[in-house]
């Protein structure tokens, strides 16, 4: 199966006809030719000197071309006739970026065994190991590690390769980089951890592996919010249960004093409501500008918020 997410626009055009009439050129027919796996025409016009780096005007290479249509045997072949795999493409991006995006495990092999760089990021600040772990891509990721790829590198918004998949959802990829000592506790340019990110978005399988693994589940981000405060004000149930039976503190307030019980009633959320009452929400709290979660229900208008919150049948 082929991804498509790095450089969705640059991805459809380098290989439109158009792009490849306006060229017109000698370099153009040998990209499309490595595109498509034709390889007597590639070395045919290797033969009468093109240039085996040529790229077209977004930086693709034909190694990077051909590697996106997965054609084994022509990557090879350009690699023996000594195609350079560092070369980068206008967003960043590398032969092995493009290969990890496609999920091939056996031209990543090859590509690192000709001295791919494995920290080669793309704009977004990704590189392979990134790239691998986000789609979960697990023997892939297991390659890259072996291979010396740093398990606590982050993007440019701080995001490791634990946190990627901990957003996508993604467990077995997850435990083997924490086993491979990817940091729980690291955090994102937000202040984010592995286990926030997961109760965003509500992956309780990954989130129940951090939990045994020893992550933080009272870790705070840099408006202090937790993991709960998180989930809940995302309408994970199931999340918001998992992380209280794993003692998170109920009361936690962020930098404005905001607890999970209020971002239920901000959300006009009966059911978490009542779930945060039963295990000991504190309904008298208050935040930064002295309102309680019943004064943020009124406001709000939720007149079943209300009744819960005071107590009322």
């Amino acid at each position: 199966m082929k991804h498509r997410w790095i450089l969705p626009i640059l991805l459809g055009l380098v290989l439109t006809g158009s792009a490849i009439a306006a060229e017109g050129s000698r370099e153009s027919e040998y990209r499309l030719a490595a595109s498509i796996g034709d390889i007597d025409t590639v070395t045919r016009l290797l033969d009468e000197g093109v240039d085996i780096n040529s790229a077209n005007q977004f930086g693709v290479t034909a190694l990077m071309m051909a590697i996106q249509n997965d054609n084994f045997e022509t990557v090879a072949y350009l690699l023996t006739r000594g195609a350079d795999v560092n070369v980068k493409a206008s967003e960043g991006c590398t032969a092995l970026t493009f290969a990890a995006e496609n999920g091939h495990s056996a031209l990543t092999a090859m590509l690192l065994e000709r001295g791919a760089d494995l920290n080669a990021r793309t704009r977004a600040g990704w590189d392979a190991l990134m790239i691998s772990a986000r789609y979960g891509l697990t023997d892939m990721v297991e390659q890259l590690l072996y291979k010396g790829g740093n398990p606590n590198l982050g993007d440019k918004h701080g995001r490791t390769a634990l946190m990627h998949t901990a957003e996508k959802g993604h467990p077995e990829t997850a435990r083997l980089l924490i086993e491979r000592g990817a940091d729980l506790e690291a955090r994102d340019n937000q202040g984010s951890s592995a286990l926030i990110v997961a109760a965003d978005k509500g992956n309780l399988d990954v989130m129940q592996l951090l939990l045994e693994k020893g992550a933080n589940v009272n870790a705070r981000d840099d408006d202090g919010a937790t993991a709960l405060i998180w989930a809940v004000g995302q309408g994970h149930q199931e999340a918001v249960e998992l992380l209280l039976r794993n003692r998170a503190d109920i009361n936690a307030a962020d930098n404005d004093g905001i607890t999970a019980l209020m971002e239920a009633a901000t959300m006009r959320n009966g059911p978490l409501v009542k779930l945060l009452m039963i295990n000991g929400a504190d309904v008298n709290m208050q935040d930064k500008s002295g309102r309680t979660a019943a004064d943020i229900a009124r406001k709000k208008r939720n007149k079943k918020v209300i009744t819960l919150l005071q107590g009322e049948s």
